[in-house]
């Protein structure tokens, strides 16, 4: 799997994360009944402190990232719908587990709304195993975990 095309967002592209974030996670609103976080999130400072990763030209995938001692939790990854279905979500998958091995880092970790019920599909087949789930203010969350083994995925290839 190629991380060809994944670069840091620069800048320049806060607006294109902003816009593909909101595409991505506005569906949700009526769903949740709350504005999803990675809605609210300040993008310009995500970007300036190398948190976020964007793929295309123009725009058309993100992750946003955030690095601890012991793991790399993804914190955001949006897809703007129009890409749905194009592999834009497994190839920034992919990245976040590259990424993470790159630093040395044992394991990654998300959490997703519990009304999302897409993603609960989505993430056990790229390995991510359920945590718990917990309540954090209006959020009602799925944490998952995904332990990197040997510098290599836990999921079969």
């Amino acid at each position: 799997m190629t991380n060809e095309g994944i670069r840091p967002a620069t800048a320049a592209d806060v607006p294109a994360v902003r816009a593909v974030t909101n595409a991505a996670y506005r569906p949700y609103i009526e769903r949740i009944g709350v504005v999803p976080q990675p809605m609210e999130a300040d993008h310009a400072a995500d970007v300036a402190a190398g948190r976020v990763f964007v793929l295309g030209d123009p725009v058309v995938g993100l992750v946003v990232l955030e690095v601890s001692a012991d793991h790399l939790l993804l914190d955001s990854i949006a897809v703007h719908p129009d890409a749905h279905g194009t592999g834009v979500g497994r190839r920034l998958l992919h990245f976040v587990d590259a990424h993470a091995r790159a630093l040395g880092l044992p394991e990654v970790r998300l959490y997703t709304n519990a009304k999302m019920w897409e993603n609960q599909k989505i993430y056990p087949k790229y390995g991510y195993d359920v945590v718990e789930r917990r309540v954090d203010g209006p959020y009602d969350r799925v944490h998952y975990r995904k332990r990197l083994l040997g510098g290599v995925s836990s999921v079969s290839r």
